[in-house]
């Protein structure tokens, strides 16, 4: 009986279900809601202790794999490419939409704390940070890029030495494959976990909190409905030349999940099982595509920013022009590469795009205050299209390499 109900029915719908319950129980405990966040809680450290682990042996995995030590260069440059692009579309986007929209337009800060705000780090120190000075400490504190860099170093060397690697190959791939079995077990809690956080969120801020933001919500939802959509729907539709209905429908899971989260790196998990297992994605793609866009693909970062700048703008009477809107496209650009995949984190970077305009920290830090009580529900919007980001371009580069698998792309996943 438990199996037909609940265990037979695909996982999306659970986790749908879930957060349609917890909506319905946020609005009725309002502020108690609270008391359910802990199993959410549960659930995001659950999957955020599978990411680094996960990351380190589907990385070294992968590039071990690789017959071809060049296709790596080439897997990674053609990566980065699409995820740069993608990015300053979201940008232009976000832009746009704040435009035609006009969200900042008559709003008053009377009465608003100010927030202080981070600045991004140079490049030349975010660079060489990447080199981890020990990659057991870079394990530890969950430090993507440096785990990533490292990884990508220990499989080249496992191919650089050949036969005589392979009994370390050959764990790698065992310890892949037992990390992704994790992620499937995990996942069977997401429905308890997406019922409790969806609960806290509606329950202490509610559909009131959206009346001061209003315009904004809506500009984030239109700008996120466009980018995931469109802009993802042509990449898999032109570039990868496959039919958009069956990516859509097979990675519910990991939309779900980004949603309810609104972490990029507690997405990771789950999205590195739904591009092998539902859309076919080799597992030499996956396990380099996926990771990287952990920290390189922040579309909803850029949209959001370059919306935000554009608002900001607005509020203070600032008139932009072309110029102005080129500038921040690419400061908005640089800056989402400095985000960290966790809640909330893109509004602390807000500072080095809007002194392109010309405001300063008292300004921004205006801004921030304005915005951070009700940045929650907004931060769940954006993070939907990091990860239909992260899984559209993992399908062009499979499709690209030769390495996609089409009966699986094309068939509905089995549950």
């Amino acid at each position: 009986m438990l199996k037909r109900f609940w265990f037979d029915v695909p996982l999306w719908r659970r986790i749908l279900l879930g957060l349609v319950l917890g909506a319905a129980v946020g609005l009725i405990l309002k502020d108690r809601a609270v008391e359910l966040k802990w199993l959410g809680d549960v659930f995001v450290r659950l999957i955020r202790m599978l990411v680094v682990p996960l990351i380190f042996v589907t990385v070294v995995s992968g590039v071990a794999s690789m017959a071809d030590p060049s296709r790596l260069g080439r897997i990674g440059g053609r990566t980065a490419i699409l995820y740069f692009g993608l990015m300053l579309v979201a940008s232009a986007v976000g832009l746009t939409v704040g435009k035609l929209i006009k969200p900042g337009v008559g709003v008053d800060l009377t009465g608003v704390t100010p927030q202080s705000v981070g600045e991004a780090k140079p490049l030349g120190q975010a660079l060489m940070e990447i080199v981890p000075l020990n990659p057991v400490a870079s394990l530890a504190a969950g430090d993507t890029l440096s785990v990533i860099f490292f990884a990508v170093l220990l499989g080249l060397g496992l191919l650089a030495v050949g036969q005589e690697g392979q009994p370390l190959r050959a764990v790698f791939e065992s310890a892949s494959a037992v990390m992704l079995r994790l992620v499937y077990y995990v996942m069977e809690i997401a429905p308890f976990g997406v019922f409790a956080l969806i609960a806290w969120v509606v329950g202490t801020s509610g559909p009131a909190a959206f009346l001061n933001v209003f315009k904004l919500a809506i500009c984030v939802l239109i700008g996120c409905a466009f980018q995931t959509l469109i802009v993802h729907g042509l990449l898999v539709r032109l570039l990868a030349r496959v039919p958009v209905v069956p990516f859509f429908r097979d990675i519910a899971d990991a939309v779900v999940v980004a949603l309810s989260t609104s972490s990029s790196s507690a997405t990771l998990p789950v999205a590195m099982r739904v591009a092998q297992n539902n859309l076919g994605v080799s597992k030499t793609v996956a396990s380099t595509v996926l990771p990287l866009g952990v920290t390189l693909s922040m579309d909803g970062t850029a949209l959001y920013v370059g919306l935000l700048a554009t608002f900001s703008a607005q509020v203070f009477g600032v008139q932009l022009e072309l110029a102005d809107y080129l500038a921040i496209m690419a400061v908005t650009t640089l800056v989402a590469l400095g985000t960290a995949p966790v809640p909330s984190a893109s509004l602390f970077l807000l500072a080095a795009v809007l002194s392109v305009i010309g405001l300063g920290p008292e300004q921004t830090a205006m801004i921030v205050g304005f915005i951070l009580p009700f940045d929650r529900p907004l931060d769940m919007l954006r993070t939907v299209p990091n990860c239909t980001s992260d899984l559209s371009v993992s399908v062009a580069v499979a499709r690209m390499e030769g390495e996609l698998d089409m009966p699986t792309y094309l068939a509905k996943p089995v549950e």
